[in-house]
């Protein structure tokens, strides 16, 4: 609720009020402080404990006289105070607003039941106990460690008459998760926690249970967060598959999996709509041997990603160290960053990698400026803050929820768009002004689908389903908008048009060309301006966001933190991707990026290797420094696969 309580009420001490509806809450909270007696400018944590109190909790049976303006009247009252949290807690059982739940969800945190402590069951069900663990004790365990514990239990002659079927199917079935690297997840982890490769393994490995034959497999980049080391372990479990009589089809960019498969289709030759083409087909010998294919010649080396012939050193300003962090499987670490350099921070699945960045170092940077109300993961301290201006962390979020966002309005290129479209002549003349090239305002939008160009179809049972507009055929502007022309194209046929497309329209407008220019940079050259949100990749969303914070001026003092950008990305996109973050750190800025990608980790100044296993045996710092460094350290996995690399 009060992320510094160093800053008085004026301030924004009280995250929760300190946007919405702001002047509302501010003479609330003043006709409070004069009641009792406090005074707003104060720092919130010199206040006294009671007004703290009472400002969080409320005043209870205590009546307060109440004083509200607006710009045309004044109103007054005379009610308890509700208190913020309580005022939250309301909001959140009365609103239908799925982001207003969201708003609210981001000042509450899960704690274990006081009764059962989190284990869910009665004592009588606890009381039951194998081998001296009850069963919750039992899926406390990782799923490796499940493994060793089913398969050395010390069972008598009749009991393991009665278990050894039982125990076959649990010993099957944890097998099949450690087969494809997830013997570090606990078996009681909850679903919401998983990442989006996690998942889809936990499903395969459900299928090759199911032991089907005659069964089509179809998987979208299941190498996602997988390290270098587990790869060869997911492989193993596809071909197994395939030998069982059934046929798999992998969308894939990992260099590995195209090399093990049977059959290779290479698509292009270029993204978006100069894709669409079939470029290659046949073993991966014969997409290697092709003239035409980017893939191939990245396969057969013709085309590599280069060594950088140098690495940058810790600029002399200092750095960003994080000491004793202990947040889920972290060992009390101390881990310094250097600034002004690109950092990787590597390690096999589940080694604390996310943990260490996301939840620790940006959450307590981002709650030292009283950004982010999110607690950050347990740690001692951390030192370096004041030397970085800004942090951003560019994850996978979706950029918007609806087919009402887009690339063009994310990014900002729609806002001089549509100033450009009312400078137009026939604009001036018919006294258009920018709101009226907007899909959210009255009056140049179409009315029947509100801006959309779809209409939202409710089914019962089944799954909504959005179609065209029949009213404006998916065009979103009525017919006298769609009338003003810029070069012959009206504003509907810009947002249908590519950013390729569009950076060629603009050319001569500098304000829109430099930001679809950094989304060119970003390898999003193929993506439509007006592409609903809904539409887009997990990665594709990550760098639209990367692309936005480019445009921006920044001041050289920035850390922009990644979580595996390489996401859904070609060799040759990787190589686009790095001269990015490149240009970043070469402007002063500093990179950290999460990756398991061994040709971004080889392009990195420095590089933090936690591990050495996932779950309770990682969360400890086995090497860092430049790549280099890290290949000659032997407890190292990524060191033993970078060794091979840098040859």
């Amino acid at each position: 609720m009060v992320p510094d309580s160093r800053l008085s009420i004026r301030e924004g001490a009280l995250a929760p009020w300190r946007k919405r509806n702001s002047m509302f809450y501010h003479q609330l909270l003043q006709s409070l402080a004069g009641h009792f007696s406090f005074d707003l400018n104060e720092p919130f944590g010199e206040l006294p404990e009671l007004a703290r109190k009472i400002i969080l909790y409320g005043s209870g049976s205590e009546y307060v006289n109440f004083r509200y303006q607006d710009s045309s009247q004044v109103w007054k009252t005379r009610k308890p105070f509700e208190g913020v949290i309580p005022n939250l807690k309301r909001r959140y059982l009365e609103t239908t607003s799925e982001a207003s739940r969201e708003e609210i969800e981001a000042f509450m945190s899960n704690r274990p039941c006081e009764a059962c402590h989190g284990a869910r069951l009665r004592p009588e069900s606890l009381h039951v106990k194998v081998a001296g663990r009850n069963i919750y004790e039992v899926t406390t365990l990782s799923i490796g460690e499940a493994c060793r514990f089913f398969g050395h239990l010390d069972l008598t002659a009749k009991e393991m008459e009665i278990a050894s079927r039982i125990l076959k199917e649990i010993t099957d079935r944890l097998g099949f998760l450690s087969n494809v690297g997830l013997d570090y997840l606990t078996l009681h982890r909850t679903s919401g926690t998983l990442s989006g490769g996690e998942g889809q393994r936990i499903r395969l490995a459900t299928q090759i249970g199911s032991s089907l034959m005659g069964v089509l497999y179809i998987l979208d980049e299941p190498s996602i967060g997988l390290h270098p080391r587990d790869n060869t372990r997911l492989l193993t479990t596809l071909l197994q598959l395939r030998d069982m009589g059934n046929t798999v089809i992998v969308v894939e960019h990992d260099a590995e999996t195209i090399r093990t498969a049977d059959y290779v289709v290479d698509m292009g030759p270029g993204a978006g709509v100069r894709g669409g083409h079939l470029v290659a087909q046949g073993p991966p010998e014969a997409i290697m041997e092709s003239p035409e294919s980017l893939t191939g010649q990245y396969l057969s080396g013709r085309k590599a990603i280069p060594v950088p012939p140098r690495r940058r050193k810790e600029r002399l300003r200092g750095s960003l160290t994080v000491s004793g962090a202990t947040q889920n499987n972290l060992k009390n670490i101390d881990v310094t960053f250097p600034l002004g350099v690109f950092t990787c921070v590597t390690g096999v699945s589940g080694s604390g990698k996310s943990t260490l960045v996301i939840e620790t170092l940006y959450r307590a940077l981002a709650r030292s400026r009283s950004l982010s109300a999110d607690r950050p993961g347990a740690h001692r301290g951390i030192e370096g803050a004041a030397l970085v201006d800004r942090d951003i962390d560019i994850d996978h979020s979706p950029i918007g929820r609806t087919p009402r966002s887009n690339p063009a309005t994310y990014t900002g290129a729609f806002t001089p768009i549509r100033d450009l479209f009312s400078e137009v002549p026939e604009s001036r003349l018919r006294g258009y002004r920018p709101g009226r090239f907007s899909f959210n305002v009255k009056g140049g939008r179409c009315e029947a689908c509100q801006g959309d160009g779809v209409k939202k179809i409710e089914m019962h049972f089944l799954p909504d389903i959005h179609v065209t507009c029949e009213v404006c055929g998916g065009r979103r502007f009525n017919r006298e908008t769609l009338e003003i022309t810029y070069k012959g194209v009206n504003i509907s046929q810009v947002l249908s048009k590519t950013v390729n497309q569009a950076a060629e329209l603009f050319s001569e407008v500098p304000v829109i060309a430099r930001k679809l220019r950094t989304l060119q940079d970003v390898g999003m050259g193929y993506i439509q301006l007006g592409q609903p949100a809904t539409t887009l990749s997990g990665g594709e969303a990550q760098r639209i966001k990367l692309s936005r914070e480019l445009s921006k001026r920044d001041t050289g003092n920035t850390l922009y933190i990644l979580d595996e950008p390489t996401t859904g990305l070609h060799f040759d996109d990787v190589v686009k991707l790095l001269a990015v973050l490149d240009n970043l750190v070469e402007r002063g800025n500093t990179v950290i990026v999460i990756e398991h990608n061994l040709e971004v980790i080889k392009s990195a100044d420095h590089i933090i290797d936690l591990g050495p296993e996932g779950g309770d045996e990682g969360g400890e710092v086995v090497a860092e420094g430049t790549p280099e460094e890290v290949a000659r350290v032997g407890r190292s996995f990524t060191g033993r696969f970078l060794k091979e690399i840098l040859k």
